[in-house]
């Protein structure tokens, strides 16, 4: 599974959860709110228009229960077009069926809310207008208000896969965004899906309100303060005093915008005043100091971390030290030693194998402390690897190991040690002297850009083999290395079935610099 595949099930789940507990949550106390209160007193948003028309008002025939049908037909759908039929729509896949099925689901929500509406609606029924006018105003209002949905649905579907393109794209964006973390993209959603919940649910209008102006201006104003206002201040004397009266500033001059985007919606200047004044107080007792103690939390935890690199800079150093008191002669020696005794014995095979271990020791212990070195060195250690596994492999006739492995000196430097793991990864798991083998390896270079493949077999390890339950450690930690060498600089695609496994990796290498590849 590659990195992209991997983040995008992560949002998709974390999406899914908090959904799924938001209704839950929404839902558990719009029921108890109407099982446990009395029918005479608890709220319900068209009460008034029944006793003004002197209809008789039942709270469960005339609101609660057709408001808990439209609750759930609504999240029911939500959920269909969320991961079944928009997923499809942007993959591209059965456009036509896909757009057909959404059209009727729209004319589905209709109905519902056509017919629930008859009831919760009811006193409409009184006036002198003739039955068919009265439902075709109903259902009129109903398609408008299926409209409305459709679109807040449709922003929402935006912000999500904008969100999630920014979390594909991590690196690249935050160098130039810093403000664009996962916590604060999912806030928004948060706030979107809930904002949904309360336009749906035609609950109380001034806690829509609300909650669709506060929390928004509070997620900006909380982003503007961490990554560009307290930042400006904070070495300076007096530093959050300074911070605050510039927040203050900030949401003295956004008032009067805050306030005729709010009279808006509530068509009272009075409200929307009250409302105004209550954000600015509310953004400036709650947001402005709750972001400065983040920043400093914050600040604080990377002062830590700091600190430990600095005493892990200093253990490195002091272990490059010390290794580079232990001279790896003594070891070449006796390994040359070894190989002349091989050879007087005439033990071919075992002088090649001493040979090619020698260069593969001589790689580690001197251009495996190097940041990069050239490829053509990486290529050498691959062979002699290879070389050493085909000493063991070839007289089985069953192991077959085909290698296409461009020879060719390009001026492109790599991070050693990077392709090896996935070779040993694939004769560890892809030789089995019982059964047919096949590992296929392929490198090549095309405009300083490296494509190497690996494919091997898969066999099931016996009960009393150490490495039969052990994780693949050496994979992980080369897609992690390759995150922190080479971002928005390679692709790893990595397929598994059950008899065989598949790499793909791709990098755009740097070009060789002069002095690469002269430690031997």
């Amino acid at each position: 599974m590659t990195d992209a595949t991997t983040k995008r099930e992560s949002f998709k789940r974390i999406e899914f959860w908090a959904v799924l507990s938001l209704f839950v949550f929404f839902l558990f106390f719009f029921i108890t709110d109407g099982l446990s209160s009395n029918p005479a007193t608890v709220f319900a948003p068209n009460r008034m228009k029944f006793n003004s028309e002197g209809v008789r008002f039942n709270y469960y025939y005339h609101y609660f229960v057709p408001q808990l049908f439209r609750n759930l037909f609504l999240f029911g759908v939500f959920l269909v077009m969320n991961y079944v039929i928009v997923p499809q729509l942007i993959a591209k896949r059965n456009i036509p069926a896909n757009v057909f099925y959404t059209l009727m689901l729209i004319g589905f929500l209709t109905m519902v809310f056509g017919v629930t509406d008859t009831y919760k609606k009811a006193w409409m029924f009184a006036s002198d207008q003739s039955k068919e006018a009265i439902f075709a105003s109903i259902f009129l209002r109903a398609l408008l208000y299926t409209c409305k949905l459709t679109l807040i649905f449709s922003f929402y579907t935006a912000v999500k896969y904008a969100s999630l393109y920014i979390l594909l794209q991590t690196d690249a964006i935050r160098q130039r965004y810093r403000f664009t973390t996962q916590n604060g993209l999912i806030a928004i959603m948060v706030w979107l899906f809930i904002l949904f919940l309360l336009v749906a649910g035609e609950g109380e209008k001034g806690l829509a309100v609300v909650w669709g102006t506060f929390i928004p201006m509070g997620i900006a104003l909380y982003w503007y303060a961490l990554y560009s206002l307290i930042p400006r201040y904070i070495k300076g004397t007096r530093p959050f005093m300074k911070y605050v009266g510039s927040a203050a500033l900030i949401l003295l001059i956004g008032f009067i915008p805050f306030y005729l985007v709010v009279v808006s919606f509530v068509h009272s200047n009075d409200f929307a005043f009250e409302l105004s004044l209550l954000n600015a107080l509310f953004q400036l007792l709650l947001t402005v100091p709750l972001s400065w103690i983040i920043f400093k939390r914050s600040q604080k935890g990377n002062e830590e971390i700091y600190a430990l690199r600095s005493q892990l800079g200093k253990s490195n150093a002091s272990l490059d030290f010390l290794r580079s008191q232990i001279n790896p002669h003594f070891l070449f020696n006796a390994l040359n030693t070894i190989y002349g005794t091989a050879l007087q014995e005439k033990a071919e095979r075992s002088a090649e194998g001493i040979e090619r271990l020698g260069g593969m020791m001589r790689f580690m212990l001197q251009e495996n402390m190097q940041e990069t070195i050239s490829l053509s060195r990486e290529v050498d250690y691959l062979n002699n690897y290879i070389g050493l596994q085909r000493l063991r492999t070839d007289p089985v006739p069953s192991i077959r190991i085909e290698t296409a492995i461009d020879q060719a000196v390009y001026p492109v430097e790599i991070a050693p040690m990077l392709l090896i793991p996935f070779v040993e990864n694939a004769f560890k798991h892809g030789i089995s002297f019982r059964e047919p083998s096949q590992i296929k390896i392929t490198l090549e270079i095309k405009e300083n850009t490296l494509y190497f493949d690996v494919y091997n077999s898969k066999h099931p390890r016996p009960d009393n083999d150490p490495e039969k339950d052990k994780s693949g450690i050496g994979l992980n930690n080369v897609r992690q290395r390759l995150q922190a060498l080479y971002p928005e600089r390679h692709e790893l695609i990595i397929r598994e079935t059950g008899k065989d496994f598949f790499i793909h990796l791709t990098i755009k290498l740097y070009k060789q610099s002069k002095h690469a590849g002269n430690s031997h």
